[in-house]
């Protein structure tokens, strides 16, 4: 709850916003920081976010690879960070100590795209496919076969009343389903208008699969698609997405997530649905036409898969976490979480090469942007009411498995987890690039923009930033909440948190022609914005961390 001294202001100033998005004062002005903030507000220095950027980013971190000394550097200097600003080791190790670690177990493994086939078998015709007609891979080696079965898009959203799975038996059976969700282009849309859902990702599906028996999910694009599909946007981003070799997958040890998941083309996609009875563009038409689902067995047709890895090994990464104690004692067992994550792309420096991905902006910017409220919060003599954690994530770049990691196996509780700002790309200015360009509209002015992902599952909380946003004055931008070319929404870490009904948003500038790039560089920063762009998230914490109504969250979102 906001000081009385200047809450009237506040609520006053809420009346004063312009319509481009930057809030101002009556007289045009910012709005004054609350002088029980101002403290730590005026800790958050851009030449420390230069600085720490500047080390981060380095050759020295070689591009902080997951499972690489690199990154393993970095997860130290962030410990070292934490414990210097004054905050409290908020896991515990093996032996229940304290710690700033929380450990993140992983499989690392290189799939054998030689090996690895796909047959088909209708009646007793055969074929079979290999990459780059069938793609991904499984941490263990598996062969596995079973009756092929079409549920949709392998969606169940009980809010929206709609289940690919109502009436459908895939136990033992091996399921394909259409990338994203119905109605998708549709702004009136059950499924929150033209954007994504929380049901749209391959990894809900293939658990919601799973949790209904089956062997293996196959995901093929919507046939009729007004975008590229999820393979071939990944692959306009070039960079690291076109190594050779290629980068290796990673999973949780312990992940819920414990059945292959493979990506098949659209000529494959087609021969999979021969028995379906409708052509795979009349199924999507009848799917999102009516919102009725057209899951069916397909006669005769089974599949079998052969999936196997040249190389896999253990190894352990980490979460680095650490507490602020909220002030309140009714109030500090509930958190709000502020988050970003340490890895990047690696290099070639181990192979031979002299190439670093030294992932500046992806994520250095988000991991010194989480140190520097660490340092603000603690210096402030005023600290806010509930507890604030402060994670910076392992893994992110192989799948977001830190975050998942700790939403399967939370530090605190969830369920009186209120607001979690996630950094993620907060450091250049929004530019063409051969990721993003005809797939969504640039804004002429990027230099000053802010984009807020995530606020259709909690207006209360965009409406928090927003009033933050008057004593700093950045142009904020929620573009990514309407689309669907690019995944946005479910491509950081505040996802898997959204999964467990958590507010929470992604604060992000947008892409660039140096995402995933060797020339994501720590000299390319907007550093005056970045500071902005924590001191943003500073005064939102600190609402979120002290208001008596903390944000609701919207389990459905409609469409517009």
């Amino acid at each position: 709850m906001r000081k009385a001294a200047w809450s009237a202001a506040l609520g006053f100033l809420a009346l004063s916003g312009t319509a481009s998005g930057i809030a101002r004062a009556a007289d045009g002005g910012l709005a004054p920081v609350p002088a029980a903030q101002a403290t730590g507000y005026d800790r958050i220095l851009e030449t420390d976010l230069r600085a720490d950027l500047t080390f981060i980013a380095s050759d020295a971190l070689q591009g902080r690879m997951s499972l690489q000394p690199g990154d393993d550097a970095a997860v130290q200097w962030i410990a070292a960070e934490f414990a210097k600003a004054g905050l409290q080791p908020a896991a515990k190790d093996a032996n229940g100590a304290p710690s700033w670690y929380q450990a993140v177990p992983l499989v690392e493994y290189r799939p054998n795209p030689a090996a690895n086939a796909l047959t088909l078998r209708i009646g007793m015709a055969e074929q079979s496919w290999k990459a780059p007609d069938v793609l991904g891979g499984y941490r263990d080696d598996v062969d596995l076969s079973g009756p092929l079965v079409f549920a949709g898009y392998g969606v169940t959203a009980p809010g929206v009343g709609y289940d690919d799975y109502k009436s459908l038996d895939v136990r033992g059976k091996i399921v394909l389903v259409f990338e994203h969700e119905p109605q998708e282009n549709d702004p009136a849309s059950r499924f929150g208008g033209t954007g994504n859902t929380r049901h749209a990702t391959n990894r809900v599906k293939a658990l919601n699969a799973q949790a209904r028996g089956a062997l293996a999910v196959l995901v093929m694009a919507e046939p009729n698609r007004k975008h590229p599909s999820n393979l071939e946007r990944y692959n306009r981003i070039g960079g690291s997405a076109r190594r050779v070799p290629p980068l290796p997958g990673q999973a949780l040890l312990d992940d819920e997530l414990r059945i292959p998941v493979l990506t098949v083309s659209d000529a494959v996609g087609t021969a999979l649905l021969a028995k379906a009875g409708m052509t795979p563009q009349a199924l999507q038409a009848a799917i999102d036409g009516p919102l009725a689902p057209q899951s069916r067995p397909l006669g005769e047709t089974t599949v079998a898969l052969h999936l196997e890895n040249t190389a896999r090994r253990r190894g352990m990464s980490a979460n680095v976490v650490g507490l602020l104690p909220g002030s309140d004692p009714a109030l500090a067992p509930e958190t709000v979480i502020i988050s970003a994550h340490h890895d990047h792309d690696g290099s070639t420096l181990d192979t031979g090469g002299n190439e670093i991905w030294h992932g500046a902006d992806d994520n250095g910017s988000g991991t010194v942007g989480v140190v520097a409220l660490a340092r603000a919060f603690m210096a402030n003599p005023v600290k806010p009411k509930r507890s604030i954690l402060f994670a910076v994530f392992a893994a992110e770049e192989r799948g977001l498995l830190g975050s998942y990691a700790m939403a399967m196996h939370p530090l605190r509780p969830l369920g009186t987890t209120r607001a979690m700002i996630n950094f993620d790309m907060i450091g250049r200015n929004e530019a063409p690039s051969d990721q993003t360009t005809g797939l969504i509209e640039l804004p002429s002015a990027t230099t000053n923009r802010l984009n807020l992902i995530g606020a259709s599952y909690s207006p209360d909380f965009d409406r928090t930033v927003r009033a933050a946003n008057r004593s700093v004055g950045l142009d904020l931008d929620d573009r990514f909440d309407h689309e669907n070319a690019l995944n946005v929404f479910f491509r950081s870490d505040q996802f898997p948190f959204v999964l467990k009904d958590v507010p929470a948003m992604w604060f992000n500038t947008g892409f660039h022609p140096d995402y995933h790039h060797t020339t994501d560089t720590a000299d390319r920063i907007n550093y005056p914005k970045m500071t902005k762009i924590v001191k943003l998230a500073y005064l939102s914490a600190w609402r979120f961390a002290s208001e008596a109504a903390p944000p609701a969250f919207v389990s459905d979102p409609a469409g517009h």
